[in-house]
């Protein structure tokens, strides 16, 4: 793939995850658990993974993290660090399963991989910052939440994978 086509296509992959991103906001889901989110952007991730590997997908994550936390005003804050570290772990675990045992999973597999891990990396640095254990009893709801979700975004990913073409994919 020539190296302009690749930039534009991140691009527009960084974009779309950032409107999901914004438009995930609005959507009432943290009156049912607090500060549970769909994963929408992580769409844009796993089609990263898919269409360019290792680079080209963290790009992906970490462009769309941070212009998100500038447009948000969140840049540098506890939102901002929380963000960051679940979508770090959770690309790479999505990468990882994705790269290592394709024969084993599937894109919907890998979203739900990603989706407890994003979780996991969140408590994770919240518990370092705010230095109580209690945070971890969040996790299991969190996770009860993160499987149906994970499998959307898996599912989406998937059938999205599934209709571009063999130019963009490899395939």
């Amino acid at each position: 793939m020539i190296r302009t086509r690749k930039i534009v296509i991140i691009g527009l992959l960084v974009g779309l995850g950032l409107i999901m991103h914004f438009v995930e906001t609005m959507l009432p889901l943290t009156a049912v658990v607090p500060g549970a989110k769909l994963g929408l952007a992580n769409i844009v991730s796993l089609i990263g993974i898919v269409l360019f590997g290792f680079s080209g997908g963290l790009q992906i994550v970490l462009l769309r993290i941070i212009i998100g936390s500038l447009l948000a005003g969140t840049f540098m804050t506890i939102n901002f660090y929380l963000s960051l570290s679940g979508g770090l772990l959770s690309f790479f675990m999505m990468y990882f399963v994705y790269e290592f045992f394709q024969d084993k999973f599937s894109l919907i597999g890998v979203s739900v991989i990603g989706a407890v891990t994003h979780n996991i990396g969140q408590i994770v640095i919240a518990y370092l910052i705010i230095e109580n254990a209690a945070v971890f009893y969040y996790l299991p709801f969190l996770t009860l939440l993160a499987v149906p979700t994970g499998i959307s975004v898996g599912l989406v990913s998937f059938f999205t994978v599934s209709y571009l073409p063999t130019s963009l994919t490899g395939r």
